[in-house]
């Protein structure tokens, strides 16, 4: 059974801002962590963590969909948990933008509602990515 996870976050910016927060390599530390990420199809990369008793703090990743400024997606790997991360940014007027988040292939509940807590903190950061 794979089990996904879809979350919305609204933010007032605009759609450029957004992409780039969610691309560049040193605004995605700010709201994530550090990481070697670039949108590039193919390339692979790491979000480095800080370790714990239980996990190393390593996600390993390969990008595999980026389609500026409306969609990127890329694999998420930690374990023996495979995930895709796909995100569609919709300019919603107004000067506000949504993010959607759909990240599939979760094997558990457990890790699902992990994620669903994780992107709720990093997003608690993501304004200040924005205004850098």
């Amino acid at each position: 059974m794979s089990l996904a996870l879809s979350m919305d976050f609204e933010f007032k910016t605009t759609i450029e801002k957004a992409w780039t927060a969610l691309t560049d390599s040193s605004k995605l530390a700010k709201w994530i962590t550090e990481n070697d990420f670039k949108p590039v199809v193919g390339h692979r990369f790491q979000f480095r963590h800080q370790p714990s008793e239980y996990w190393d703090g390593i996600v390993d990743g390969e990008v595999l969909i980026v389609d500026p400024p409306n969609r990127l997606s890329y694999s998420w790997a930690t374990g023996d948990e495979r995930h895709t991360v796909t995100w569609t940014i919709q300019d919603l007027g107004d000067g506000k933008v949504n993010l959607h988040l759909e990240q599939t292939g979760f094997s558990n509940v457990h890790g699902l509602e992990g994620a669903r807590y994780g992107w709720g903190e990093w997003f608690g950061k993501f304004e200040q990515a924005l205004d850098q």
